[in-house]
């Protein structure tokens, strides 16, 4: 593996475009795009400043070697990613099991808090020990598909309490869908924007 592939390969892991990675370090677009194609080579300034944003060793992107002081963190996040998402799927299908199995509300919405708890806790503590090079897009990858679980159960339960004046983690209102429309575009509408949110910043070119 060669050094614009190194560059590349770093700059994808880290979600961010050619002109976002130029824009750190100080240089145009071009010319990241240059040393990706293998047109021109950076800069031993610039070895060091892609170093330092890698949070690789410059012998790294030399040589493709490591040293010690720069594996200390090399846990894959996506991994934490996958558990916690996991944890949160479960809680969800628990909560409704509970609660249409045995119509035990609190235990159901315990359960569904605690797995959901859990699983944003496992996130939390994964990425302080994963590789900053597989941490944005684990993070991006997590909202994208968390958002919408771990937001289900506390909107159904306002919706229930406001509307049904019930306790359950999912829908009890005995009206249409054309009357419950607004809540379906609230919630819609709260997860789409974190997704939006989290894919606008990283999209790369």
């Amino acid at each position: 593996m060669t050094i614009s592939e190194r560059i590349q390969n770093l700059r994808k892991a880290r979600g961010i475009s050619q002109e976002g990675l130029a824009d750190k370090i100080g240089v145009s677009r071009q010319a990241v795009s240059k040393w990706e194609s293998k047109q021109s080579s950076p800069d031993l300034d610039k070895i060091v400043l892609l170093s330092d944003f890698f949070e690789v060793t410059t012998d790294y992107l030399l040589k493709g070697t490591e040293n010690e002081k720069k594996q200390t963190k090399n846990i894959n996040a996506h991994i934490f990613t996958a558990i916690a998402t996991g944890l949160n799927f479960i809680g969800l299908i628990l909560a409704w099991l509970f609660w249409y199995e045995k119509q035990q509300v609190m235990v159901a919405i315990a359960i569904g808090f605690i797995f959901i708890a859990l699983g944003l806790m496992i996130f939390a503590v994964g990425m302080n020990f994963s590789s900053k090079e597989s941490k944005i897009t684990a993070k991006r990858n997590f909202w994208l598909i968390n958002i919408w679980l771990i937001s289900y159960i506390p909107l159904f339960l306002t919706y229930n309490i406001l509307y049904t004046h019930t306790l359950a983690p999912y829908k009890m209102s005995p009206r249409s869908y054309i009357v419950d429309m607004p809540f379906w575009i609230v919630y819609i509408l709260v997860c789409s924007s974190v997704m939006f949110f989290q894919i606008k910043p990283n999209s790369t070119k």
